[in-house]
């Protein structure tokens, strides 16, 4: 599977609350339940008005139509070419 990045942009989203963010997980749970295990959920970064989700999917296609079954969008997607992180400096 590769790994992406999907922005979505949903004005108001990083002032939701808990029980908001807990509702919003569960219908995104209910649209990979019938996706899978063709897509897969890593995690969400929110912001003011942009969540930043973490995907692996067989290609993007799979990730639009998780999008249409969940009713969020998926404004760009992104594949993830290289990860990087502070353990990369002492790869050999």
């Amino acid at each position: 599977m590769k790994r992406y990045v999907i922005e979505r942009m949903i004005p108001g989203v990083g002032k939701l609350s808990a029980e908001e963010y807990r509702d919003a997980a569960a219908v995104s749970n209910e649209a990979l339940a019938k996706l899978a295990p063709k897509v897969q959920w890593v995690h969400s970064y929110f912001a003011d008005d942009m969540t930043y989700c973490v995907y692996l999917a067989e290609d993007p296609e799979d990730i639009r139509r998780h999008a249409e079954l969940s009713g969020f969008p998926a404004n760009k997607i992104t594949q993830i070419k290289v990860v990087v992180d502070p353990a990369t400096a002492e790869a050999a």
